[in-house]
C-alpha cells in the first residue's frame, strides 16, 4: 500500500474504483509529468447519491460533502494512469462546477470539500490553484463536479 492510500485509510477512506466514462472520453490521460482528469461526480458503487441543484434540493454542506466525493474519485482516476499515487508531486489546479440555484452565491465553500480533502491526503502537495463556478445543471443532475490536474515526480 502506497504513503497516500495508507493516509487514505487512516482517515478512513478508501480509494473507490475508476468511475467508468458516461461519454467518448477517458477518466485520466498524462501528458509528460501532468495528469489531467475529467470532471468527476460524486458516484458511489456507480450512483449518485443525490441529485438536483445545490441552495434548492441541496443543502451547501450536502454539496461540500460530494465534493469530497469527487475528489477521492479524481485520485482514483489518477492513480488509474500513474499505477501509484505516491507519484503525485503537487495538486497544481482544481476546476469545481456547482449545479446552483439561481440565488447560491456559496460555490467556494461547496469546493473547499474538494480542497480539503486533497490537503488532508496529501498534505503539503494538495495545496492548489483552484476556480469555483456556478453552473445551470451538470450530467445526471449531479449537484458537483470537480477535475483536477497533478504533476507526477520523475519516474
Amino acid at each position: 500500500m502506497s504513503g497516500v492510500e495508507a493516509r487514505l485509510a487512516e482517515l478512513g477512506l478508501t480509494l473507490p474504483a475508476v468511475v467508468p466514462p458516461l461519454a467518448a472520453y477517458q477518466p485520466a490521460v498524462q501528458s509528460g509529468v501532468y495528469v489531467y482528469t475529467s470532471g468527476q461526480l460524486p458516484m458511489v458503487d456507480g450512483k449518485l447519491p443525490v441529485t438536483g441543484k445545490v441552495g434548492a434540493e441541496v443543502t451547501a454542506e450536502e454539496a461540500k460533502e460530494l465534493a469530497r466525493t469527487c475528489a477521492l474519485n479524481a485520485l482514483a482516476a489518477v492513480k488509474s494512469v500513474t499505477g501509484d499515487l505516491d507519484r503525485i508531486a503537487r495538486v497544481v489546479k482544481v476546476v469545481g462546477f456547482v449545479a446552483s440555484a439561481p440565488d447560491f452565491t456559496g460555490q467556494p465553500g461547496v469546493i473547499n470539500g474538494a480542497s480539503e480533502l486533497l490537503g488532508e491526503v496529501l498534505g503539503d502537495k494538495g495545496v492548489h490553484a483552484r476556480s469555483a463556478v456556478g453552473v445551470a445543471v451538470l450530467p445526471l443532475d449531479s449537484p458537483v463536479e470537480v477535475e483536477i490536474q497533478v504533476e507526477l515526480t520523475q519516474a
